[in-house]
């Protein structure tokens, strides 16, 4: 059978795409990249916001317009929270909960040949980098969250949190640098969460140092971390040059009061005290963040307040959203909901906030030399190959070559800002 996969919304989402990925080959079907090719396609689906589902509604009517013929399987978030919707758009024969996503290969065709490791030949053999379009992989270590956010339906969806064993995410890692994979990104929904379920206060730190020490993967990433997870001794990992040096740190709101009602267990001095720890020892440390506008009952006066504590702490970048009403959170049902066109106000200030920190970010680079892991061709010019990647603390870069570096690692000399990351010049031959 010939499976095309589809996601929407967070790495954990493109983390578990890829899993399935590797799942569906290991049980003996094609993964194809285009749709009109497939016999079944795979959505995953998310909910986070109601242009998330309206994203998701999308991709499936682009998928069967694609392909009428092709069966679709909806999943995620979105499917979850919402079977019955999801189950009347066009194509969609089957609804895999999330509570059942693991095990959706075999439900889907019927074996249970996908409930093995990742240490099987035949994965290591055929599912190589670039696959799924990446040279990253991303690798979910827990699932669900046990945090309360008024805001926030992930909770619904995905359930209490819940943590992957050490040693499988260990094995899976290694056998994804021994088909060589450069870079794994440990994923989650509460990733700092991550052994909480076990007892173990400490677990994430620990995960990361067996990664470190038991695998041979050229860099190491982690996604998304809620502040309120991390020691200031946590950053002592970052002695090892392999581990990336970008943090996503979700604020969410800038204003003590706002925060309180968000139910986010941070306040402004405890987060500039995090954000200053992780900078004192992390050289040349990138930090993003997630802020909301238009929360309920954001004023004028909160909104400043957060506006102005977001541009103390410099960040590298800031992912904005509008709030977003969501069913069953307690924050749909909070009085003073704020006007869309006072959220689209808001967020224009913040997301230029955002173009200006990482112009500044950018520029403070200009003339170093750095290692690039390249991910894609994205065009030609006389040179060559336009080649475009990641530095490890999130800055995108693009070089113009005469060969194709697709998940090699070189050595640049950062030459400009522009106006999609930096152009660099090559001083190193790939490794």
């Amino acid at each position: 059978m010939k499976v095309y996969l589809d996601t929407v919304g967070c790495r954990l989402n493109q983390s578990e795409i890829e899993t399935l990925a590797r799942q569906f080959q290991q049980a003996g079907h094609d993964v194809v990249t285009s749709a009109s090719e497939a016999d079944l396609c795979v959505v995953n689906t998310c909910a986070v916001t109601r242009e998330a589902t309206r994203s998701s509604r999308n991709v499936i009517r682009r998928l069967n317009r694609l392909n009428p013929g092709a069966e679709i399987v909806a999943t995620g978030c979105y499917a979850h929270l919402s079977p019955d919707q999801v189950s009347t758009l066009p194509g969609v024969k089957r609804i895999v909960n999330n509570l059942d996503k693991e095990r959706l290969v075999p439900l889907v065709v019927q074996s249970d040949s996908a409930q093995a490791g990742f240490d099987r030949e035949p994965v290591e053999r055929e599912f190589t980098p670039g696959a799924m379009g990446r040279t990253r992989a991303f690798v979910k270590v827990q699932d669900g969250c046990d945090n309360r956010c008024t805001f926030c339906v992930t909770t619904i969806a995905r359930g209490p949190a819940r943590s992957r064993p050490t040693d499988d995410i260990v094995r899976e890692i290694q056998a994804l640098a021994q088909t060589g994979y450069q870079e794994a990104v440990l994923t989650g929904v509460h990733l700092g969460s991550y052994g909480y379920d076990q007892g173990d206060r400490d677990g994430l730190a620990s995960l990361v140092q067996s990664v470190l020490d038991q695998t041979c993967i050229s860099r190491l990433r982690l996604s998304s971390l809620e502040p309120w997870d991390l020691a200031p001794d946590f950053f002592a990992l970052w002695s090892n040059p392999r581990l990336c040096r970008h943090l996503h740190l979700p604020l969410q709101s800038g204003c003590d009061t706002t925060l309180r009602r968000m139910a986010r267990r941070t306040t402004q001095a405890a987060f500039r005290g995090l954000v200053e720890a992780a900078r004192s020892r992390i050289p040349d440390l990138a930090i993003s963040t997630d802020m909301i506008v238009g929360f309920p009952g954001e004023t004028d006066a909160e909104f400043d307040a957060s506006y102005d504590f977001v541009r103390q702490m410099d960040f590298m970048k800031l992912h904005v959203f509008r709030y977003s009403r969501r069913a069953g959170t307690a924050a749909a049902r909070m009085p003073d909901q704020v006007p869309d066109a006072v959220k689209k106000a808001r967020s224009a200030r913040l997301l230029a906030l955002s173009d200006d920190g990482v112009r500044r970010f950018y520029a403070r680079f200009v003339g170093r030399e750095m290692p690039v892991l390249w991910e894609q061709i994205t065009g030609s010019s006389d040179a060559g190959f336009r080649n475009t990647g990641l530095i490890d603390n999130y800055i995108r870069v693009e070089m113009d070559a005469p060969a194709v570096l697709t998940n090699t690692i070189t050595i640049v000399r950062l030459a400009a800002v522009t106006e999609h990351g930096m152009r660099a010049e090559g001083i190193s031959a790939p490794r």
